[in-house]
């Protein structure tokens, strides 16, 4: 069993296909036949293994684009299925974010028995289904439960994307492929309007649903043909049933194995990420960060309409544009995050003399740059409220794009390495309950504190919120692998 508190050396050592002592004597344990093994996922070639990163990436992507594609168009939605309430109609936006809380933890555990690979390809198709229920809804309730619906669907690649990445990459190859897998819960947000705005001004809000389900489908297709399974524990299974059939001995067992029914493995992972969460104050406070960032964003999101429609009388077809500020941050971030990661490991290598990356080094970039997002809601709301020249929120957007690239990037990297390949799909899936269902339910406190605050103090209120949780990644470099050794965590 691996413990969260075990060094990243040796959970290298695990990864890499390391025996313990009485798999070695034990001659009915399957296991890789060695380091080199070229049915270890860590040992395909690097294009097969790039193939199932892009492919997981991509269903990241496309998932989530869907919580804002129509969030330019939500005039529309609102006068065509009659919506009285402003609760109502945010809800309408974010209820796709609740589904992507509550639907990974039915899904992601059948991965556990079926495999990586199948789970997702049935959670694809069961999301492009419910997004064109979107499409076809007529009346408000019908379009919120396709929408909660597809959530649940579309959210499995986001708990399974971290472990598939930990299955084909060792822990010091993995920053590149997590960097781009995160950019799916990044930059779908802000694709999703960009792309919405204009089929909504010019073919109707449906034709972004439909736009959807196209793309859903194509990813889906592409997996199907390109898809390999990835989890150790599968692949070891298969492998122990075919030396069973071939060898005729029925004493043949995966050292991966476990004897757990179906229920059982649904009964565990239910569980598992919330006691995770409740034993691991590392994963606790780190989840916690990143639910406000996300919320804070959403939240963020919810105000675009109101400032730059109403403010600056942008139209439903440009106003999507005002979201490229966050797109253009995040790909900056992308090229700085490949330009300083490797540098920053084995800067701090070399100064604690050690041969192996510890996990707290995937914290440093978030001790400079998390401050972003404090920095950017404070000129983001005040230039709102004395209505600044437009590009002027659109920087301060831009920022706080930054600060949470630099956010949710090393925090799912601290949290794969801290975990491994067998553990990181529930602490993933604890992180992402706490995420989304932040926001869920954030933006709706956000008319009634604007309201009350106005959009200078109420987003000065955010960012002095957002700064509170600065210290953590530094508290955590400095203390973390002391406090994780002290309160191990079985998983």
């Amino acid at each position: 069993m691996e413990k969260e508190g075990s060094s990243s050396h040796q959970a290298s050592r695990l990864e890499a296909g390391s025996l313990e002592h009485n798999d070695l004597v034990d001659p009915n344990i399957v296991d890789w036949s060695g380091p080199d093994d070229v049915e270890d996922p860590h040992n395909w070639s690097s294009s097969r293994r790039w193939a199932q990163i892009i492919l997981v990436s991509l269903f990241a992507l496309v998932t989530n684009m869907a919580p804002t594609i129509c969030a330019p168009a939500i005039e529309q939605i609102i006068s065509e299925f009659q919506i009285a309430s402003q609760n109502v109609s945010t809800l309408a936006i974010t209820i796709y974010l609740l589904g992507l809380a509550v639907g990974p933890m039915f899904m992601s555990p059948l991965s556990e028995v079926y495999g990586r690979q199948p789970v997702l390809l049935v959670a694809n198709l069961l999301f492009v289904c419910f997004i064109v229920g979107c499409a076809l809804s007529q009346d408000v309730g019908e379009f919120m439960i396709f929408r909660f619906l597809s959530g649940c669907a579309g959210g499995t690649p986001m708990t399974l994307g971290g472990g598939t990445i930990a299955d084909v990459t060792r822990m010091d190859k993995r920053a590149v492929a997590m960097a781009l897998f995160s950019l799916g819960p990044l930059t779908g947000p802000v694709l999703g309007p960009v792309i919405g705005g204009p089929i909504a001004a010019s073919i109707g809000w449906r034709w972004s649903f439909w736009l959807m389900s196209i793309l859903g489908g194509a990813v889906g297709i592409a997996s199907l043909v390109l898809g390999r399974e990835t989890s150790p524990k599968i692949l070891l299974e298969r492998k122990a049933a075919c030396l069973r059939a071939s060898s005729g001995n029925k004493n043949l067992r995966s050292k991966l194995a476990h004897h757990l029914t179906p229920q059982e493995v649904l009964f565990q992972a239910l569980f598992k990420p919330l006691m995770l969460l409740v034993r691991s104050p590392v994963l606790l406070i780190i989840s916690l960060y990143v639910a406000l960032v996300f919320g804070l964003m959403y939240l963020l999101f919810t105000t675009f309409p109101e400032v730059f429609e109403g403010q600056y009388g942008f139209g439903t077809a440009t106003s999507g544009l005002v979201y490229l500020g966050l797109g253009v941050a995040l790909v900056v971030c992308m090229l700085i995050f490949k330009a300083f990661n490797m540098r920053v490991q084995e800067t701090c290598m070399k100064r604690d003399g050690v041969q192996q990356p510890k996990a707290e080094y995937r914290l440093v970039l978030m001790m400079f740059f998390s401050p972003f997002v404090g920095v950017g809601l404070f000129i983001y709301g005040w230039s709102t409220l004395y209505k600044v020249h437009w590009i002027v929120p659109i920087i301060g957007t831009s920022l706080i794009g930054v600060g949470a690239f630099f956010v949710l990037m090393p925090a799912q990297l601290y949290l794969v390495d801290l975990f491994g390949s067998g553990a990181a799909a529930s602490a993933l899936g604890a992180n992402n309950i706490l995420r989304y269902l932040s926001s869920t339910f954030l933006p709706l406190a956000g008319p009634a504190m604007y309201k009350a605050l106005g959009y200078g103090w109420g987003n000065t209120l955010l960012g002095f919120l957002s700064l509170c949780f600065v210290p953590a990644p530094i508290l955590f470099y400095k203390y973390g692998e002391s406090l994780r050794t002290r309160t191990p965590v079985k998983v």
